[in-house]
């Protein structure tokens, strides 16, 4: 399952059922319980303080992808739930994902702005190291383009870090490609790959599990605040 040359080029691919039915809805159980403390917010941040999503983040199954685009180095630096419902639901204007969750702010060439969300420190690093990164989304409901599935301009992850005005341009001029998924898919993505989301259309819900995996270090003495030794943990292999 390699798909290195469709991330080159195009910046985004979709493996096909990499986790069974019942594996969902053991998921879906987890993330019920974990949204009840982030209610109506369509989601809950810093997922991989709980060790479930941080094993499920360390398995094989997601593992595996993530080293296939990275190197056997890869390790999981960030994890969101994102859940569309009638009770929040939203768009996503064109963007790329740029910025990264650090254990502490350290001023640094090339590192700008700083912010803080959820009471985590988060900074947007230079391109190269967003570069060295890959992002796997996990599919709990079947997700076609009425549900509020990924929108995105392929290649544009061969530009770099973009303005907002040389995205807007790029979103007029490319042909859009609409990563419909089925539930257990998972789409690899580039984070620097511009996309978007239409709000859902369907009055259920679209679960969506985000990992965000590195092989990279950062510069300054600067720490992912997500990367943590594998050793001891319980993985779903």
């Amino acid at each position: 399952m390699i798909f290195s040359r469709q991330i080159e080029l195009e910046g985004f691919a979709i493996a096909s059922a990499v986790a069974k039915p019942s594996h969902i809805q053991d998921l879906i159980g987890l993330t019920e319980a974990s949204a009840e403390t982030e209610a109506g917010r369509g989601g809950v941040r810093n997922l991989l303080d709980l060790p479930a999503f941080r094993a499920l983040a360390n398995s094989a199954a997601l593992h595996d992808i993530a080293a296939s685009i990275l190197g056997e180095g890869a390790f999981v630096v960030r994890g969101i739930l994102f859940d569309k419902t009638d009770a929040a639901n939203w768009k996503v204007p064109w963007h790329q994902d740029v910025t990264i969750a650090v254990t502490e702010r350290r001023e640094t060439p090339g590192y700008s702005p700083w912010s803080v969300k959820s009471g985590v420190t988060h900074v947007q690093p230079p391109a190269e190291i967003l570069e060295q990164t890959i992002s796997l989304r996990l599919h709990l409901d079947d997700c076609p383009a009425a549900n509020g599935a990924l929108r995105v301009l392929p290649g544009t992850h061969r530009f770099g870090k973009l303005d907002q005005k040389s995205i807007d341009d790029f979103a007029t001029k490319l042909a859009t490609n609409t990563c419909e998924a089925n539930a257990g898919d998972v789409l690899l993505m580039r984070p620097l790959l511009v996309h978007a989301s239409s709000a859902s259309s369907l009055p259920k819900h679209r679960r969506v599990i985000h990992f965000d995996y590195a092989n990279v270090e950062l510069a300054n003495a600067l720490k992912w605040r997500e990367r943590r030794p594998v050793e001891n943990e319980s993985t779903a292999r």
